[in-house]
């Protein structure tokens, strides 16, 4: 199995927790992260403020924060082709599993 080698090449801030992302082909996906944003590394994007101090990563080619949050690029590429909903998913779960003392 091959894994989908595509590039974040722009990206743009366009709503609350939404993201216009341009990849090395052309295309564009317009992603609301909302959902998704849970767990260690993505529930600090919950601030908004936090969450809006995205950058592109030359080297990576990928979305990345502060805290070292990121998103595979082929994940965000296929975002709308169930992606998206498949990490919505995972993260739903990490919520519900209970905290080690």
């Amino acid at each position: 199995m091959t894994h989908l080698m595509v590039n974040v090449t722009d990206l743009a801030i366009v709503g609350p927790y939404t993201l216009r992302i341009t990849f090395d082909d052309g295309t564009e996906q317009t992603i609301n992260f909302e959902p998704v944003l849970y767990g260690y590394y993505y529930a600090p994007l919950r601030d908004l403020d936090f969450f809006n101090q995205v950058r592109l990563d030359p080297e990576v080619h990928t979305l990345v924060w502060p805290n070292e949050a990121d998103f595979d690029p082929a994940t965000l590429y296929n975002w709308h082709h169930g992606d998206g909903a498949e990490l919505a998913q995972k993260v739903a779960r990490w919520q519900k599993r209970p905290r080690l003392a």
